[in-house]
Protein backbone atom coordinates (compact mmCIF):
# COMPACT_ATOMS: atom_id res chain seq x y z
CA UNK A 1 0.00 0.00 0.00
CA UNK A 2 1.51 3.63 -1.42
CA UNK A 3 1.45 6.06 1.51
CA UNK A 4 -0.50 9.19 0.17
CA UNK A 5 1.55 12.00 -0.51
CA UNK A 6 1.22 15.22 1.97
CA UNK A 7 -1.14 17.81 -0.07
CA UNK A 8 -0.21 21.39 -0.34
CA UNK A 9 -2.53 23.94 -0.56
CA UNK A 10 -2.07 27.78 -2.06
CA UNK A 11 -4.66 29.79 -1.13
CA UNK A 12 -5.28 33.15 -2.25
CA UNK A 13 -8.46 35.28 -2.40
CA UNK A 14 -10.24 34.40 -5.97
CA UNK A 15 -8.17 31.51 -6.80
CA UNK A 16 -7.57 32.91 -10.54
CA UNK A 17 -3.98 33.53 -10.41
CA UNK A 18 -0.85 33.53 -7.90
CA UNK A 19 -2.54 30.46 -6.09
CA UNK A 20 -3.37 28.75 -9.60
CA UNK A 21 0.58 28.91 -10.39
CA UNK A 22 1.60 27.68 -7.17
CA UNK A 23 -0.65 25.01 -8.04
CA UNK A 24 0.73 24.13 -10.96
CA UNK A 25 4.46 25.05 -10.38
CA UNK A 26 4.59 22.92 -7.40
CA UNK A 27 2.92 20.32 -9.43
CA UNK A 28 5.71 20.36 -12.23
CA UNK A 29 8.88 20.42 -9.85
CA UNK A 30 7.53 17.94 -7.30
CA UNK A 31 4.53 16.18 -8.30
CA UNK A 32 5.84 12.80 -7.74
CA UNK A 33 6.29 14.17 -3.55
CA UNK A 34 3.27 16.22 -3.17
CA UNK A 35 -0.25 16.40 -4.14
CA UNK A 36 -0.89 20.27 -4.87
CA UNK A 37 -3.69 22.16 -4.72
CA UNK A 38 -5.42 25.67 -4.51
CA UNK A 39 -8.32 27.19 -3.62
CA UNK A 40 -9.98 30.74 -3.16
CA UNK A 41 -12.29 32.46 0.08
CA UNK A 42 -14.27 33.93 -2.72
CA UNK A 43 -13.46 31.74 -6.34
CA UNK A 44 -14.17 33.52 -9.44
CA UNK A 45 -12.30 31.97 -12.61
CA UNK A 46 -8.70 31.11 -13.69
CA UNK A 47 -7.27 34.44 -15.15
CA UNK A 48 -6.66 33.87 -18.86
CA UNK A 49 -2.70 35.29 -18.35
CA UNK A 50 -2.77 32.98 -15.52
CA UNK A 51 -2.88 29.69 -18.09
CA UNK A 52 -0.68 32.05 -20.54
CA UNK A 53 2.24 32.36 -18.80
CA UNK A 54 2.18 28.79 -17.48
CA UNK A 55 2.06 27.33 -21.23
CA UNK A 56 5.54 29.63 -22.30
CA UNK A 57 7.44 27.56 -19.36
CA UNK A 58 5.82 24.21 -20.55
CA UNK A 59 2.87 23.91 -18.46
CA UNK A 60 -0.67 22.79 -19.86
CA UNK A 61 -3.19 25.08 -17.84
CA UNK A 62 -6.26 24.20 -19.69
CA UNK A 63 -7.44 21.95 -16.81
CA UNK A 64 -7.02 24.77 -14.44
CA UNK A 65 -10.41 25.69 -12.58
CA UNK A 66 -11.15 27.98 -9.66
CA UNK A 67 -12.03 26.11 -6.29
CA UNK A 68 -13.13 27.39 -3.06
CA UNK A 69 -12.03 26.89 0.42
CA UNK A 70 -15.22 24.70 1.13
CA UNK A 71 -13.92 21.99 -0.65
CA UNK A 72 -11.21 21.38 1.56
CA UNK A 73 -11.93 22.17 4.98
CA UNK A 74 -12.78 19.64 7.39
CA UNK A 75 -12.68 17.47 4.15
CA UNK A 76 -9.14 16.83 3.12
CA UNK A 77 -6.07 16.67 5.23
CA UNK A 78 -3.36 19.74 4.77
CA UNK A 79 -0.42 19.27 5.62
CA UNK A 80 1.01 22.71 4.63
CA UNK A 81 -1.37 25.48 3.70
CA UNK A 82 0.54 28.34 1.91
CA UNK A 83 -1.46 31.66 1.93
CA UNK A 84 0.00 33.80 -1.46
CA UNK A 85 -1.79 36.96 -0.94
CA UNK A 86 -2.45 39.43 1.78
CA UNK A 87 -5.97 39.78 1.35
CA UNK A 88 -6.27 35.94 2.26
CA UNK A 89 -4.06 35.96 5.12
CA UNK A 90 -6.38 39.07 6.90
CA UNK A 91 -9.15 36.47 6.58
CA UNK A 92 -6.73 33.19 7.66
CA UNK A 93 -7.52 33.41 11.40
CA UNK A 94 -11.22 32.03 10.54
CA UNK A 95 -9.80 29.31 9.00
CA UNK A 96 -7.19 28.16 11.35
CA UNK A 97 -6.08 25.47 12.09
CA UNK A 98 -6.83 23.10 9.34
CA UNK A 99 -3.16 22.85 8.15
CA UNK A 100 -0.81 20.80 9.83
CA UNK A 101 1.82 24.05 8.93
CA UNK A 102 0.45 27.70 7.66
CA UNK A 103 2.96 29.65 5.35
CA UNK A 104 2.76 33.32 4.24
CA UNK A 105 3.87 34.13 0.96
CA UNK A 106 2.50 37.46 0.12
CA UNK A 107 2.72 37.61 -3.85
CA UNK A 108 1.28 41.32 -6.02
CA UNK A 109 -1.72 40.41 -7.61
CA UNK A 110 -0.87 41.02 -10.88
CA UNK A 111 -4.72 40.88 -12.16
CA UNK A 112 -5.20 44.04 -10.26
CA UNK A 113 -2.15 45.63 -13.25
CA UNK A 114 -4.42 48.07 -15.30
CA UNK A 115 -2.05 48.96 -18.69
CA UNK A 116 -1.41 47.61 -21.75
CA UNK A 117 -1.49 44.13 -22.31
CA UNK A 118 1.86 43.63 -22.61
CA UNK A 119 2.60 45.59 -19.24
CA UNK A 120 -0.29 43.03 -17.59
CA UNK A 121 1.85 39.92 -19.01
CA UNK A 122 4.97 41.00 -17.84
CA UNK A 123 3.32 41.24 -14.33
CA UNK A 124 1.99 37.79 -14.92
CA UNK A 125 5.62 36.58 -15.60
CA UNK A 126 6.97 38.58 -13.12
CA UNK A 127 4.86 37.33 -10.53
CA UNK A 128 5.34 33.62 -11.89
CA UNK A 129 8.97 33.72 -11.69
CA UNK A 130 8.52 35.01 -8.42
CA UNK A 131 6.63 32.22 -6.73
CA UNK A 132 8.83 29.63 -8.76
CA UNK A 133 11.68 30.81 -7.18
CA UNK A 134 9.49 30.74 -3.75
CA UNK A 135 8.54 27.15 -4.50
CA UNK A 136 11.91 25.64 -5.59
CA UNK A 137 13.61 27.10 -2.30
CA UNK A 138 11.23 25.92 -0.03
CA UNK A 139 11.32 22.31 -1.77
CA UNK A 140 15.05 22.37 -0.98
CA UNK A 141 13.79 22.36 2.56
CA UNK A 142 11.39 19.50 2.59
CA UNK A 143 12.26 16.04 2.68
CA UNK A 144 10.53 13.17 0.78
CA UNK A 145 7.77 12.79 3.22
CA UNK A 146 6.87 16.57 3.11
CA UNK A 147 8.61 17.44 6.73
CA UNK A 148 11.37 20.06 7.09
CA UNK A 149 14.80 18.74 7.01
Amino acid sequence: MTAEKPRVLFVCTHNAARSQMAEALLRKHAGDRFEAASAGFEPTEVHPLTREVLTEVGIDGRDLSAKGLREFLAKRAVRHAIIVCAQAEEQCPKIYPFAAETLYWAFDDPAALEGSPELQRAKFRRVRDEIDERIQAWLRTQDATGSVR
